[in-house]
């Protein structure tokens, strides 16, 4: 696997992970490519719409929702305003995490 390192974390690219869930699941790039972005598509639109998105054995994908503060950015720059707004979170299953075994080397 090809990883590029920022930050001392490794990471996979969408073209590199649609090639590996490709070759996984036995079928050509295009259709992994279609799946993909029909997959990311429909569970954003779902998550927009106020939905949580359960997948089983997976986990839950829902919209989280922050107040709106005031922020100060500097001295000259002065103060603002963040109004509301809503965030896309995940939770794991403890399944899921207990399979996440980060090799630190």
């Amino acid at each position: 696997m090809s990883t590029s390192t920022t930050l001392g974390t490794n990471r996979v690219s969408k073209r590199e992970f649609v090639q590996r869930f490709a070759r996984r699941g036995g079928i050509s790039v295009h259709a992994a490519q279609t799946a993909y972005n029909a997959m990311i598509d429909e569970l954003l639109d779902l998550v927009s719409q106020g939905n949580t998105v359960t997948l089983t054995n997976f986990g839950k994908f829902y919209p989280q929702t922050h107040k709106g503060h005031r922020v100060q950015f500097s001295k000259d720059e002065g103060s603002g305003e963040v109004t509301d707004y809503t965030v896309l979170k995940f939770s794991a299953t403890r399944e899921v995490n207990r399979r996440v075994k980060v090799n630190d080397d």
